[in-house]
């Protein structure tokens, strides 16, 4: 579905949906905003046990999509995809398997075949935990030369070294970052700075600060805190992560306890205190998106279907809700595109 944003209240309307696109879940625009991409979380696609990767056409004037052709993400599940500054290629993220693809982007937006593919093997060391690998994240650094992708299933972010001239994922030195057993690296984002990251836990409800050295492509730990309040024990899960653009505060998603937690940052050291938890008017918000003035957040709540308003305030990081709500069927993820005119 596409929404009008009104960058002064907060509030969404209604103003196009294009169907027949089976279980799109997460989006990415291109950087031209001139097309967007979604995976498509499914998996069996043309016959073969795989999800799938869309690529659509974005009228500039109304925002109405139009498909343009469709790959396999050459595993099942695929539940995120990102592009490279650049604007030439899509990286998708395979849940199920555990793996990441790599897509070169035509000169019309369409999607070639694969130019890259690496399955990630093994499993974490905790007998509790998942024992198969889980990408559910492919993020890009800011210097647009790594790629980071959060595998839940082994406890790890690993670590790509990008060649946008052939198309490929390299693996770094070192490889990997190894979190903590249990945890479950679900979704990461970056500092403006560039010297840090956060990668939101979902199976263990945390969220960790990490400081980046982005000449190497090497992360490393600094804190780790629990998503939820003092006092509420751990139940459900965590989802998504996004760094205000301001880079003072730092915002993670609680599924079950149905909330967004607030953290402050230290600018100086990365660190992160906690602010508060608000609730989000609704029902697993498995995302929700921040708009690029930092004004408002958007709390998209899947199981009852709407999505919430709230402003941030910008000395305190708190959301304060707008009565602002739209009816969504499953929303799962936002991303804001500029329009013409």
């Amino acid at each position: 579905m596409v929404f009008r944003f009104d960058s002064k209240t907060g509030e969404l309307t209604h103003a196009h949906t294009i169907s027949d696109v089976v279980n799109p879940s997460f989006l990415a625009v291109h950087p031209s905003g001139r097309f967007l991409y979604a995976v498509n979380e499914i998996t069996e696609f043309a016959g073969s046990s795989s999800g799938s990767v869309s690529a659509f056409t974005v009228d500039r004037t109304t925002g109405s999509l139009s498909l343009l052709n469709q790959q396999p993400s050459l595993g099942a599940d695929p539940c995120h995809v990102s592009i490279p500054r650049t604007g030439h290629h899509v990286l998708v993220a395979n849940y199920t398997g555990g793996s990441v693809a790599m897509y070169r982007i035509a000169a019309d937006g369409s999607l070639g075949g694969s130019s890259d593919f690496k399955q990630h093997s093994g499993s974490s060391a905790d007998p509790d935990h998942p024992t198969e690998p889980h990408a559910h994240s492919a993020t890009i650094d800011p210097t647009n030369r790594f790629a980071m992708v959060a595998d839940l299933g082994l406890d790890r972010v690993f670590v790509y070294r990008l060649d946008l001239a052939l198309g490929r994922l390299v693996v770094n030195d070192p490889p990997y970052y190894e979190g903590k057993l249990g945890a479950g690296p679900r979704h990461f984002d970056f500092h403006p700075s560039g010297q840090y990251a956060y990668v939101i836990n979902e199976l263990d409800l945390t969220l960790s600060a990490l400081a980046y050295d982005s000449s190497r492509g090497v992360l490393t730990h600094l804190q780790t805190e629990s998503t939820l309040p003092v006092g509420v024990e751990p139940s459900g899960s965590t989802a998504d992560v996004h760094v205000h653009p301001s880079g003072r505060f730092v915002y993670g998603s609680n599924r079950g306890h149905d909330s967004i937690v607030v953290f402050a940052i230290d600018p100086s050291t990365g660190r992160i205190t906690y602010v508060e938890n608000q609730l989000t008017g609704g029902q697993t918000p498995r995302n929700f998106a921040i708009d690029p003035t930092g004004t408002f957040l958007l709390a998209a709540n899947q199981d009852s279907h709407t999505i919430v308003t709230f402003r941030i305030d910008a000395e305190t990081g708190k959301l304060i809700p707008t009565g602002a709500s739209i009816e969504s069927p499953s929303p799962v993820c936002i991303k804001f595109a500029r329009l013409e005119g």
